[in-house]
């Protein structure tokens, strides 16, 4: 491991430490390769298990009967990311992927499976296409709800805002800022009716928003104070 890769101190089994610090270092290396723009990176993922322990921890308190396997859950927040789409290399076997890496850092097989099957489910995609199998694996799995929910958390608000622009900085150069303001009414500002937990509802509004405030101090601040015409008149 990197001597400058810090690992999160998050609740999890004594006895999955050593897999967690080996996870933990090949996100680092993962995320913080060329390919990754700032909007999805090892800082993310970082926010993204932070957000995930601030949700453990009030839905525990609001329900303490409920029971969460916490080493799956804060796998599957380090390794939410990992063989997404929008960054995946070339070669990569991103269906396999999780379970794969698991078992090669010695994850029994319920694991790599359960944490593969939570990370698979976590994307605002797949719930928009599929939703019956994001519903079919909370039933399983109540550690998706919270991992989901880090996730959208850190989608939205300031941090939201500046990932946003980040992305759109990074993928869609030559196209108007303003597309990044477009993208908070396509996607964005859906996240919070989306929220699983009652904790990450609650932390959801605040952020959303600041969301809203912004898009329309962003549009009045864009608008232009004259008309334009085409040059061929």
């Amino acid at each position: 491991m990197s001597s400058n890769t810090l690992i999160p101190v998050v609740p999890i089994r004594s006895e999955d430490k050593a897999l967690f610090t080996s996870v933990n270092s090949f996100v680092h290396e993962y995320m913080s390769s060329p390919g990754h723009d700032n909007s999805h990176d090892y800082h993310h993922i970082l926010r993204v298990v932070s957000n995930a322990n601030k949700i453990l921890a009030a839905e525990l308190q609001l329900s303490p009967k409920v029971q969460y396997d916490t080493t799956a859950l804060f796998l599957a927040a380090l390794l939410h990311d990992v063989g997404d789409y929008k960054y995946a290399k070339p070669n990569e076997d991103v269906e396999n992927q999780i379970c794969n890496l698991l078992r090669e850092r010695g994850a029994s097989q319920e694991l790599a499976t359960k944490v593969q099957d939570i990370v698979k489910h976590v994307g605002y995609t797949n719930e928009s296409k599929n939703p019956q199998s994001v519903v079919d694996v909370l039933a399983k799995y109540p550690e998706l709800a919270i991992v989901q929910d880090a996730d959208r958390l850190d989608a939205i608000g300031a941090v939201g805002v500046a990932r946003c622009f980040t992305f759109g900085g990074a993928r869609r150069q030559g196209q108007s800022m303003a597309v990044a303001v477009d993208h908070f009414y396509e996607k964005l500002v859906k996240l919070p009716g989306m929220m699983k937990t009652v904790s990450g509802k609650d932390m959801a509004k605040a952020r959303n928003k600041l969301l809203e405030d912004f898009a329309v101090q962003f549009n009045e601040e864009a608008k232009l104070s004259f008309e334009q015409v085409s040059d061929l008149e």
